[in-house]
């Protein structure tokens, strides 16, 4: 791998711009196409909290993304890491990119708009086929422009070979690393890549980016969408919304026809925009299912104002999605999208495609980059990892890691995403794992 081939940088450590904590930044140069090595060189700015006790290594560090400044975000969130400091140098990075003022990143940016727009519907037609791709080619025609080289290797796997040049600017012998959310398909591509420089890596609220069968995966996202409405219908069975189901039922057939208007203007909801609503909130638990209740019913009676987001743009939508659009695969003609779309459907019938890669990737087809990083199985030679997740996400992880034998993963049978930062049940086996290698139970439940 170009990565490995790669001679060790020296960091210097100087404060962070604005520091308020203690926290050390240097930048490391890597290239911004890995397959060119000796090209164009990329700013990486790094950041580091150094273990408050005896260091015995350090874990890199990624909140998410599919890019996130981590050195503001450590700024604000520096709490987590108090027990793990005990032992351990806390690194983290702002990732390629993701920089400029809109994401407060300090490595390199590519200089986009990031324009966020609503999914659009699945194409009824060739023709309709023909004019997403022409519209989305030109959003992102709009962002490639800036810099062609940069927007054609931003992928979770450019990440990953990012994440091995810190490595070795470190000097660490190998690699320990916390990925949430989106960042853990940089840990599964590095996985894939770097499988003899794991130690540890842990992948909390992760999607699947490491199947062995595609269209197997798609349709397990979709029954565990399925499943987190199916918890809102069985809670509704014992309070007072036992009428919701049936409703629901009605109202997802209804706005496949036509979309149930809201008191916003020019605001009205086919099927797949409800569905997708719905499970946000379902996803809340307890807290979110009597509004959820209450919703429903409005909407069947033509009302689906409480569905519309208080805050944000009003349909289900998407960021410029550079790094979306290079992990993961998508249509190249209708009549495979709509085999897909129909199969989703009747595997899932409450929620259908919503909030899978199936609708997610609608803006991705005529991308102007082809999938540079698409969905892999994890090698055979991996140490043990260790999954986390709330509901949904703990499923999720169970496919990633049944690959790897002797992992584990952290359940939490209740609605949030990500635990670490939330769940000290759940971060006090992720530290011991870091600090030790030492896994909690397969089934352990936080």
């Amino acid at each position: 791998m170009a990565a490995e081939t790669q001679p060790a940088s020296t960091l210097t450590w100087q404060p962070c711009p604005n520091d308020k904590i203690g926290m050390e930044c240097a930048d490391l140069q890597v290239p911004a196409d890995w397959q060119k090595p000796e090209g164009r060189k990329i700013t990486l700015k790094i950041g580091r909290l150094k273990a408050t006790g005896a260091s015995k290594g350090s874990v890199l560090v990624a909140y998410g993304g599919p890019g996130a400044p981590g050195i503001a975000m450590s700024q604000n969130l520096h709490g987590w890491w108090t027990e793990l400091r005990k032992n351990m140098d806390v690194i983290t990075w702002d990732t390629r990119g993701y920089g400029g003022e809109q994401f407060q990143g300090l490595s390199t940016g590519l200089p986009c708009a990031w324009t966020r727009v609503p999914l659009p519907d699945f194409p009824q037609d060739d023709a309709d086929f023909g004019r997403l791709s022409d519209t989305n080619r030109g959003y992102a025609e709009a962002c490639r422009l800036k810099d062609p080289e940069l927007f054609a290797n931003m992928s979770s796997a450019d990440h990953a070979r990012d994440m091995e040049a810190v490595r070795k600017a470190l000097d660490d012998d190998k690699l320990n690393y916390y990925g949430a959310s989106y960042a853990s398909f940089y840990g599964q591509a590095y996985a894939r890549l770097f499988p003899n420089r794991v130690r540890t890596i842990v992948l909390d609220g992760s999607i699947n980016h490491s199947p062995t069968d595609w269209s197997r995966e798609l349709e397990a996202m979709a029954k565990s969408n399925e499943r987190a409405l199916q918890r809102f219908f069985t809670w509704c069975a014992s309070n007072d919304c036992k009428d919701v189901p049936t409703l629901w039922r009605k109202l997802i057939t209804q706005a496949d026809r036509t979309p149930i208007p809201t008191k916003t203007a020019n605001v009205a909801y086919r099927t797949r925009d409800l569905q997708s609503f719905a499970l946000g909130m379902a996803r809340q638990g307890t807290p979110g299912w009597p509004k959820l209740a209450e919703a429903i019913r409005k909407a069947s009676k033509g009302d689906a104002s409480d569905f519309v987001p208080a805050r944000g743009l009003r349909y289900p939508d998407q960021a410029t999605p550079v790094t979306e659009c290079t992990d993961w695969p998508r249509f190249t003609d209708r009549k495979k999208m709509a085999a897909t779309v129909a199969r989703l459907r009747k595997i899932a019938p409450n929620t259908g495609t919503a909030n899978t890669p199936a609708s997610a990737t609608l803006n991705c087809i005529g991308w102007p980059v082809p999938v540079t990083n698409p969905p892999t199985a994890l090698p055979k030679n991996l140490p043990p990892l260790l999954g986390a997740g709330a509901w949904v996400e703990s499923e999720s992880a169970d496919r990633i890691l049944s690959q790897v034998p002797g992992s584990a993963v952290i359940r939490h049978d209740g609605p949030g995403h990500t635990l670490y930062g939330t769940n000290t049940c759940a971060r006090d086996h992720i530290n011991r794992y870091f600090t030790t290698t030492t896994l909690p139970p397969q089934k352990t439940r936080c």
